[in-house]
């Protein structure tokens, strides 16, 4: 068998409706459209259009509230790094940056800046440089005999 020789199942695939070619063939003279008015003719399209009344999209209030000055910081949190040190994606005797967990695909790279959270525990001794931290992430870091480094904030990202 060649390629050229394969082809689908009778039936398998439907042709496309021919219109206009006939009252026998169930699509002809007004193609399905009815009669005369604007969506009989072609290049029409009446999106949100609901004859006269007021459309959804107008009747809906408008909510929330989108800040031009959000910034977004890639968060992380002890255990993750715990994690990914045990897994030797990371390597603990080296400092700890925002680039590093980036390049192991631990946080994404279109952030602010790198915020490290609390939750889990922490027992390999690091040293990791962020733009953000919460009290208890450093306190865990520092019983473990880490270092944390709290630097400026990356400029923000334009939207």
């Amino acid at each position: 068998m060649e390629l050229n020789q394969i082809s689908d199942n009778d039936g398998a695939r439907k042709g496309r409706m021919r219109v206009g070619r006939g009252i026998g063939s169930g699509k002809g003279k007004t193609c399905g459209r009815g009669h005369k008015g604007q969506k009989a003719r072609t290049g029409v399209a009446i999106k949100g259009f609901e004859g006269g009344q007021q459309p959804i999209h107008r009747r809906l209030p408008k909510r929330g509230f989108s800040n031009p000055a959000r910034v977004e910081y890639a968060e992380i949190n002890v255990y993750a790094l715990q994690r990914a040190i045990d897994d030797k994606r990371l390597d603990a005797s080296k400092p700890i940056t925002h680039a590093v967990l980036v390049d192991a695909g631990l946080v994404r790279a279109n952030k602010n800046g790198l915020k490290l959270l609390a939750t889990g525990d922490i027992t390999a001794k690091i040293t990791i440089e962020v733009t953000k931290a919460s009290p208890t992430a450093i306190l865990k870091i520092s019983n473990a005999k880490g270092a944390v480094t709290v630097t400026a904030p990356a400029p923000a990202v334009a939207a």
